[in-house]
């Protein structure tokens, strides 16, 4: 089977997808975040707060099940190659990101659900602390490791994650 050189349409829709849910629950945390202090100060949330509380919830239960699913895509289907002409140690930076990636795709909705639907205090407290902290690291990172192979290598990387092209293709 050839390599492929650019992700699929169901690869880039997923990645989007989950990226897109991540970033909500990381820059809109506040419906959660209201719900917790109002039940740890032993008051009742409004409706309001406990629907913000779900919208929160719900969007990380679509980013664990789209993980899944999307881990299922990945290895039933080919990767491109990687970039030629890069270091080896950028090729090993770019492989623990993605693994550091997917582990806390899959372990901050784990953790969201421990808290919020079986109310263990500790994944609360770890998903919103040192979980989200790392998320937001390894996410800065991998954005930033697209960019530069993108601009100071010339790499087609974001371009197979974008629009699905690739030099080889476009040479061709």
């Amino acid at each position: 089977m050839p390599v492929r050189s650019a992700y699929s349409v169901p690869q880039r829709l997923l990645h989007w997808l989950v990226a897109l849910l991540v970033f909500f629950n990381l820059l809109f945390p506040d419906g959660m975040n209201a719900w917790r202090h109002l039940v740890h100060r032993g008051q009742t949330p409004s409706p309001g707060d406990i629907a913000s509380a779900n919208i929160h919830a719900y969007a990380g239960i679509a980013v664990l099940l789209l993980a899944i699913v999307r881990l299922a895509v990945r290895f039933s289907s080919d990767a491109p190659e990687k970039p030629n002409g890069q270091p080896a140690f950028l090729h090993h930076i770019a492989h623990v990101t993605h693994v550091l990636l997917y582990v806390l795709i899959f372990a901050m909705p784990v953790s969201g659900i421990a808290a919020y639907y079986l109310g263990v205090d500790t994944a609360g407290s770890v998903h919103g602390g040192l979980m989200k902290m790392l998320l937001w690291i390894v996410v800065v990172l991998h954005i930033f490791g697209a960019l530069v192979q993108h601009f100071y290598f010339r790499s087609d990387v974001l371009r197979r994650m974008t629009i699905g092209e690739s030099n080889s293709r476009k040479s061709a």
